[in-house]
């Protein structure tokens, strides 16, 4: 552990060499804090078999009316690439926790469907989620809902929701 915050010390460099310090502190901050946190609730996951990334698409059909989701919708919702959604459900369906059926009304395009031990998985994660106060223990409930309004923006600004 440092005695001193090196995003302070690297704040303070870069003002003798450029403008926008208070833009570079914001975006390096929300960066590391992104890695602690993802990083937390990956160990929290590590024992379910599972990352934070295969959680969130298992909570996603879990969420889902018919219990799945055409792949391309999984990567809409999800935001992520159509190959990390494959990627995703490979690992999934090697642990038995999705399986693969074909669209019934498109037959270009593949269902990933939750299974019994994957909504098991789901519960059981959750409650580690949980317990773990996802990754953020060090701020109250007032703190949380601050920094996700504190984000609101951006997230709107990128096209996250109209």
């Amino acid at each position: 552990m440092l005695d001193f915050d090196p995003i302070d010390e690297a704040a303070r460099q870069w003002g003798r060499h450029w403008s926008g310090v208070p833009a570079m502190h914001a975006v390096t901050s929300l960066m590391r804090a992104q890695q602690i946190v993802l990083g937390r609730l990956d160990a929290v996951l590590r024992p379910h078999g599972l990352t934070f990334a295969r959680y969130e698409a298992l909570v996603l059909l879990t969420f889902s009316s018919r219990g799945s989701l055409p792949l391309g919708k999984m990567g809409e919702r999800l935001q992520v690439h159509p190959t990390s959604v494959t990627s995703i459900v490979d690992r999934l369906e090697a642990a038995g926790l999705v399986r693969r059926l074909p669209h019934p009304d498109d037959g270009r395009a593949v269902l990933a469907e939750i299974t019994p031990a994957g909504r098991k998985l789901v519960e059981t994660a959750t409650a580690a989620l949980l317990h773990a106060d996802f990754g953020l223990g060090a701020l109250d409930d007032a703190g949380l809902r601050e920094l996700s309004e504190v984000l609101r923006p951006i997230r709107r600004d990128a096209g996250d929701y109209a």
